[in-house]
């Protein structure tokens, strides 16, 4: 009797550490809840249209080579974006405003400048891709399309209004579509996972041409101008009362943001490649056009193939001009405190890609090449970047460790070869 009694007092002491264990993961996932949303809207610019055009490139060419790219390009861009948000979350300050506390004018006035050019590098990308998602969807001229992008894209900046968390949400509603569009992709591809796993895990460059491709992945994946910006939307969860542990808190959140968006475009990227590799390079297609790719999906996967492809594009590309506007906001106010309206900024960064739908330029090649002029503007976000995070007086407790320095500095050099790289063989004819 006594024995069944203390069955029944273990039992009972068991159910109840149960239950509050389970409240504890509850409150412990809603916690995290609360500050997921930052990293997702960055996350956007590495699925951007760019990424399409170079992983499309990449696959139906070099087959599946070039996915250890995605892999060691997504890992550098989890340090960078991590690195942004805390110096955002150290510093209150975004990126562009601390550039101006810690350098002098002249330097401010040519990282604006600099900046600048690469968000129309960037807006080339992302408009192009939103015009020509709804041009091979319902098959509107491109010049109407563009128009109807550039609405959208006003339509969900102009929410920001309401709270950055409304911004959030239709951004990951975004991803979540582009996601599941890849996702279906990829079960219909039937790709040899085998090679795909060589290919993730042991790096090759076939030719010189894989060279250009693989610094247009990189410049793809890895944007500068989300550096800029992701510093400045983790300050949406802060507060200017916040001590080192709320801070560190913090950090540790943003951590876990960033991961699970970042892995999530790692997993379409890779996809990208690795449908491209499937379909294209198996059946001997090279494809020089994105309306190519969509033309070439439907008789060899079918018309769900086409449509996912088209609606994955187009989401793309709604989402990370809107994703623009907002760097460029960032970008303009922060190194010398332009504040310039929004329409006119959009009416100058559009300039390029209405140039080239009005001029007929292969809108692909336009994208690679967009892509590839963004890998050389990366050192000027990081290098700034990674001064002013190993400064104590301005970091605090969040100061860069000597371990991260490295990490970051090697970041740096590897984008800086490869770019030398890509100069070389450009003026030497090898490309």
């Amino acid at each position: 009797m006594e024995s069944n009694k203390n069955l029944m007092d273990i039992n009972s002491t068991d159910k109840k550490q149960g239950i509050y264990n389970s409240k504890r993961t509850l409150i412990k996932f809603k916690e995290v809840l609360k500050f997921l949303g930052p990293a997702f809207i960055v996350s956007v610019a590495y699925i951007d249209p760019g990424n399409f055009a170079t992983n499309i490139s990449g696959g139906s060419v070099f087959n599946y080579s070039l996915i250890w790219v995605i892999l060691w390009s997504n890992l550098m861009g989890l340090f960078l974006q991590s690195m942004s948000a805390k110096l955002g979350i150290a510093t209150r300050h975004n990126l562009p405003e601390m550039c101006s506390n810690v350098f002098s004018r002249k330097t401010n006035w040519f990282f604006w400048i600099e900046a600048e050019l690469a968000a129309m590098a960037t807006d080339l990308a992302e408009f192009l891709g939103g015009t020509l998602g709804l041009y091979l969807l319902f098959g509107i001229p491109m010049i109407y399309d563009g128009l109807i992008i550039a609405a959208l894209t006003y339509l969900i900046v102009c929410m920001e209004k309401y709270g950055q968390r409304v911004v959030e949400v239709i951004i990951g509603i975004l991803v979540a579509i582009i996601t599941i569009a890849y996702t279906i992709e990829l079960v219909l591809a039937k790709p040899d996972w085998a090679q795909v796993g060589i290919h993730t895990l042991i790096p090759s460059l076939p030719n010189s041409q894989a060279v250009l491709i693989a610094v247009g992945m990189l410049g793809a994946t890895v944007m500068p101008h989300v550096i800029y910006l992701h510093s400045q939307l983790v300050q949406a969860r802060s507060k200017s009362d916040d001590t080192d542990e709320q801070k560190r808190k913090h950090l540790r959140m943003a951590n876990i943001d960033i991961t699970i968006a970042m892995n999530i475009a790692f997993v379409v990227n890779a996809a990208m490649v690795i449908v491209a590799a499937a379909v294209f390079y198996r059946n001997g297609i090279v494809v020089e056009t994105i309306e190519q790719a969509q033309r070439s999906l439907e008789p060899l996967l079918g018309t769900l193939s086409s449509g996912a492809f088209g609606i994955a594009l187009l989401a793309s590309g709604l989402s990370s001009s809107a994703v623009g506007t907002m760097a460029g906001q960032t970008i303009m106010q922060g190194f010398i405190g332009l504040s310039i309206p929004i329409k006119l900024r959009r009416l100058i960064t559009m300039a390029p890609a209405l140039i080239i739908i009005a001029l007929g330029v292969n809108p692909m090649y336009a994208l690679i090449m967009s892509q590839v002029a963004l890998s050389f503007a990366l050192p000027f976000a990081i290098v700034p970047m990674l001064l002013i995070t190993s400064r104590k007086d301005l970091m605090g407790s969040l100061v860069n460790k000597r371990s991260t320095k490295i990490v970051g500095w090697v970041i740096t050099s590897v984008i800086l070869a490869l770019n030398v790289v890509l100069i070389y063989l450009t003026f030497t004819g090898s490309v």
